[in-house]
């Protein structure tokens, strides 16, 4: 397939971008003990772009014998020459990154991976545990999703790459009721690896544990009484704070489209104590070796010690900025064009003890994980459903609340940052980010200690200052 691709690419005199792409995936879910999805799944196709004139041309295929692909090169540089004709604003040249030459593999051969049969026990098993927990537990969810993707790319820049990946997720939910209350909570993990390393956290018994811990939590707590708070946010939700509520923010597309940090390179966004990264080289759900325009991925520093430095391009916004691509277009299968994508965006670890973070809180919250989705938007202002939550008083950890939502401007949120943990977790590698098109993404941090504006329940049961 590399040489077809190549013979194609260098027999065109227009620039052109060809990317095959083979995913296989596997689905299980079981939901209060019954089988709902058992799915092994083959996806197979081409993407060919082509620029002419100053204007992208774009045809997706599921034909990939060398004819086929020749008369879709040929297409997508139809399509662009007549868009060409339409469009003003042309596209005046490309970035260039670092190419990327060779074979880019992410799959370790392991010799452990349980077949199929085998996930299909495991997962049914974990799902009767949850329910098996007690009477207070009324029903279960498990959702288990793998895909292995293979890639080549092939460009007229000179980007030959052959590439293996493969992505991992488990998610779980409990549902529990006690009187007239029911409460449900969510777990979740994912990687880049098979099943062994999806698991190298939390097994599956550790997470059914945790998810039935949560929900009873929740079933004894009270609810939070709203207003401008001191908090920690733990890693997930500091990750998601870096990714949907800063990370979109400095996509140079959104950029463009006058988001909340057009024009502010090199001014002050956040405490000098936030150093800020988007690297698809590190490891994490989001981890890439290559993006889909040929570029070999590497860090961003997106924030430095509170300094805005850096957006996220891909080769034809890197151009407009007078920068370089870090390998941050991506596409979700062979029928997608790629689109500037955070791949794992992080904070930096600092160097205080979670304990002396506590210990520094008169009256405040400790904020663990993300509940019910949320919101963020291009001016940077938030909000986020909390799972689990727990008053501070007097520097000590005290009763659980729920029912919580935390919002804000997410920059003036990190201006507020006065201690980070040296601890520091990617804690979001089951999402995905969903700008357009599906994309694997992970985000992380430290324990980060914050004002935040505490959304809760007025009345009784509101907790008191």
């Amino acid at each position: 397939m590399l040489k077809i691709l190549k013979e194609i690419v260098h027999g065109q005199d227009e620039h052109l971008e060809i990317r095959y792409h083979k995913r296989f995936s596997t689905v299980i879910q079981f939901k209060n003990g019954v089988l709902k999805k058992g799915e092994r799944k083959t996806l197979a196709g081409a993407g060919i772009r082509a620029l002419v004139d100053g204007c992208w041309g774009f045809v997706a295929t599921s034909d990939t014998d060398e004819k086929s692909l020749q008369k879709a090169a040929e297409e997508a540089i139809k399509v662009a020459r007549e868009a060409a004709v339409l469009k003003k604003e042309k596209i005046e040249g490309l970035g260039k990154g670092q190419i990327a030459q060779g074979q880019f593999n992410l799959v370790e051969s392991k010799t452990d991976e349980p077949d199929f049969g085998t996930k299909v026990s495991a997962l049914q098993k974990a799902d009767a545990d949850i329910r098996a927990a007690g009477d207070d537990i009324i029903g279960s969810l498990v959702n288990y999703h793998v895909f292995q993707d293979s890639k080549i790319i092939v460009t007229s820049r000179g980007a030959e790459a052959e590439i293996e990946d493969q992505k991992s997720e488990i998610g779980m939910v409990a549902f529990g009721s006690s009187g007239d209350k029911q409460e449900m909570a969510q777990v979740s993990q994912g990687v880049t690896g098979g099943w062994s390393d999806l698991f190298a956290r939390e097994n599956l018994e550790q997470l059914t544990e945790k998810a039935v811990r949560i929900v009873r939590t929740k079933l004894k707590a009270g609810y939070a009484r709203g207003g401008d708070y001191t908090v920690i946010l733990d890693p997930r939700l500091v990750g998601v704070l870096a990714h949907e509520a800063i990370g979109h923010t400095v996509e140079a597309d959104f950029v463009l489209s006058g988001s909340v940090v057009a024009d502010k390179i090199g001014e002050k966004v956040a405490s000098d104590l936030i150093t800020m990264i988007d690297d698809g080289s590190e490891q994490g759900a989001g981890q890439i070796l290559v993006d889909d325009e040929g570029t070999v991925s590497g860090g961003t520093v997106i924030i430095e010690k509170g300094i805005l430095k850096n957006y996220l391009h891909s080769q034809e916004t890197a151009h407009l900025f007078s920068t370089e691509p870090r390998g941050n277009a991506r596409a979700f299968t062979y029928r997608d064009e790629p689109l500037i994508r955070m791949t794992n965006t992080f904070i930096l670890p600092g160097q205080d003890e979670l304990e002396d973070m506590i210990k520094g809180i008169e009256n405040g919250y400790y904020l663990v994980g993300m509940d019910q989705g949320g919101q963020a938007d291009a001016t940077g202002e938030f909000m986020f459903g909390v799972q689990e939550g727990y008053r501070i008083k007097n520097g000590e950890i005290k009763e659980p609340v729920k029912g919580l939502t935390i919002s804000g401007q997410a920059f003036d949120v990190l201006k507020s940052a006065d201690a980070l943990s040296n601890k520091f977790q990617m804690d979001l590698g089951a999402g995905y980010c969903g700008k357009m098109q599906p994309a694997k993404a992970d985000a992380g941090g430290p324990y980060l200690r914050c004002r935040v504006k505490i959304g809760g329940q007025q009345g009784e049961e509101g907790q008191d200052e």
